[in-house]
């Protein structure tokens, strides 16, 4: 069944119009037609299924048939992501998105090589905030992760912001598995953390004094393996270890 995306306060009512571009990929992409049933998302836990009522060159009307409330997982991840070369970010904010993170946070660090300027960074924000949405378009998640702005590490920690579990990793000595945090974590309150942050370096990893301040903040570095993962790999791999031990079931 195909899915669709339209925000919180356009799809309040039984019967709405799709906006011009999602209009425009179900009735020339997609060619759904009229009295067929479609998936409608709204990225904040709503699940609609949806009649066709007009499929038109600019406008698509669908009736709801059934609404659902699917509720978020029980723990929120954040991605602190170093912005790598090209357009890597894009596939690691699509892989994020699938493997349930709540946030991405997309870091300006010493070593990386974009540099933005306020036009330039809100546009960024919102390409890879649509990035997202196709994602959930294409997974079925109900929950629509936000993609912030671009910031510095130094201006991420300037708000001082609380995790039950924040990680980083790391290529320094030192760096542990996860399983060792996640361990001691369960150890020490007997539950899984609620909230959780992973630090994504860039190519060449962050600068010892940027992991020096996110240790000072709290971060707890984890070792990703004996072999140098390139940035999308390294994320990708994180945020599925953090799924099997955020879901893994209560002994």
């Amino acid at each position: 069944m195909h899915r669709f995306y339209l925000p919180p306060d356009e799809c309040k009512t039984d019967a709405f119009f799709l906006n011009e571009p999602e209009a425009h990929h179900a009735s020339h992409v997609l060619r759904i037609r009229r009295s067929e049933q479609v998936t409608l998302l709204d990225g904040q836990g709503s699940e609609l299924l949806c009649e066709v009522q007009t499929c038109e060159r600019k406008r698509v009307k669908l009736k709801v048939v059934e609404r659902k409330s699917i509720p978020p997982l029980p723990f929120q991840i954040t991605l602190l992501q170093a912005i790598p070369k090209g357009k890597i970010i894009e596939s690691i904010i699509q892989k994020a998105t699938e493997l349930g993170v709540a946030r991405i946070v997309p870091l300006l660090t010493e070593r990386v090589t974009t540099r933005l300027d306020d036009d330039r960074a809100e546009q960024k924000n919102d390409k890879w905030q649509h990035v997202a949405i196709e994602a959930i378009k294409q997974c079925g998640a109900a929950w629509l992760p936000k993609v912030e702005s671009p910031i510095t590490p130094a201006e991420f920690l300037s708000r001082n912001e609380s995790f039950e579990l924040p990680l980083i990793g790391s290529l320094q000595p030192g760096s542990r598995h996860p399983r060792e945090y996640f361990d001691a974590f369960r150890s020490k309150h007997q539950r899984t953390p609620r909230t959780v942050c992973i630090w994504i370096g860039p190519e060449g990893d962050f600068t010892e004094g940027e992991i020096s301040a996110a240790q000072a903040s709290g971060a707890l570095p984890i070792t990703l393996g004996r072999l140098v993962l390139r940035v999308e790999t390294a994320a990708t791999y994180c945020l599925s270890v953090l799924n099997y031990e955020l879901l893994a079931p209560s002994a």
